[in-house]
């Protein structure tokens, strides 16, 4: 924990704070603390706490060693802002998206001046470290495995539905501590639909599947796309599906330290616009993958300035969705490695065609 303390402190220099309020279950997670809805932490520049009520009490003597425990007498914000106060701080830095209106409202009512952090909090883990690496890998590694064992399961008749359950069932089995996000499996031309959930529809001969899913272990995430098809497909999913490939094998060779998240997009956006589906593109080549609840730093996408650098990691998942016809979208989780994209995923990218049983 103490390594990521010391990140947050930099940042805090950097911004010229004297304390920065953390409650968001992603960043208690970071910094490896209890993550509890009753529990909240002060980062000060030589001394922290996290402020928690009784439940956590006997968790925080067991598990807590780097910040001073302080058990609410009063009230989260109340207690926060009498530590603030003894501690002598002037500037604090509130997390935008866990602060309401009205907690806002009572910080500066007390005096404080406050600032309000959120792309800061995704710089601080845009970079990885080599354990968080490794954790990541893991997890990479778990979604390759469990989704070689699903496939193999797949069969005409079978619902969305259970492919999901399948996706969990061997997630959990195998050690993971939850699916990174809700999965994702489409059918027929479901697949058009960029985030669809499971249904009860039930697979039919020259299907196209769309799996995308990850898992959760250690805390860090993966996050993988892959097509599958059930008999041989139409002439214009094969279209699709050449398109795609070409587009996401390109922009994954192209992704390298010094260029922008910007710019890896447009290797993928270029091709798929070459080939006529530029307008059924409608998402960024990427996102950072982590820790987070949610996507992370660095974003791939029209609009990113975002310059890639060593240790990031990223997904890179290009799609076309034709409605009416069906989508296709591939993704791998990538780490800039010695100045280059590597590729964490092991499965295989090539059209897979599964027997009609």
């Amino acid at each position: 924990m103490a390594k990521y303390l010391n990140k947050v402190r930099e940042m805090m220099n950097e911004k010229k704070v004297d304390a920065v309020i953390i409650k968001s279950k992603t960043m208690k997670k970071y910094l490896n603390t209890l993550t509890g809805s009753g529990c909240q932490l002060i980062i000060l520049k030589d001394t922290g706490y996290i402020v928690l009520d009784g439940r956590y009490l006997e968790e925080a003597k067991q598990k807590e060693h780097d910040l001073k425990i302080h058990l609410i007498q009063d009230d989260m914000v109340t207690d926060t802002l009498n530590v603030l106060k003894q501690e002598g701080c002037r500037n604090v830095a509130l997390e935008n998206a866990t602060t309401s209106v009205n907690v806002y409202k009572k910080y500066v009512s007390s005096d404080f001046e406050i600032t309000l952090w959120e792309e800061e909090f995704g710089l601080l883990r845009i970079c990885k470290e080599k354990e968080e690496i490794e954790k990541i890998q893991l997890a990479v590694d778990m979604a390759d495995d469990i989704f070689e064992k699903v496939k193999h399961q797949i069969k005409i008749g079978m619902t969305e539905y259970e492919i999901s359950a399948l996706l969990q069932y061997y997630a959990i089995s195998m050690g993971a501590q939850q699916m990174s996000f809700d999965t994702i499996v489409t059918s027929g031309t479901r697949t058009a639909l960029p985030h669809g959930r499971p249904t009860d529809r039930k697979l039919k001969a020259h299907d196209p599947i769309m799996i995308d899913f990850g898992v959760q272990v250690n805390n860090y995430q993966s996050d993988m796309t892959r097509m599958l098809f059930i008999g041989s497909p139409s002439e214009k999913m094969v279209e699709i599906y050449n398109t795609v490939y070409e587009a996401q094998t390109k922009a994954l060779a192209g992704i390298r330290a010094g260029i922008t998240g910007m710019d890896a997009d447009n290797i993928a956006r270029d091709i798929i616009t070459k080939h006529g589906y530029g307008e059924y593109f409608g998402h960024g080549l990427g996102h950072g993958i982590g820790i987070g609840d949610g996507c992370e730093y660095p974003f791939l996408n029209q609009n990113s300035s975002t310059i890639l650098t060593e240790n990031m990691i990223m997904s890179c998942e290009p799609g076309v969705y034709v409605p009416g016809v069906g989508g296709v979208r591939i993704e791998d989780d990538v780490l800039i490695k010695n100045g280059v994209g590597v590729a964490l995923n092991h499965t295989s990218k090539e059209l897979c065609i599964l027997k009609e049983q």
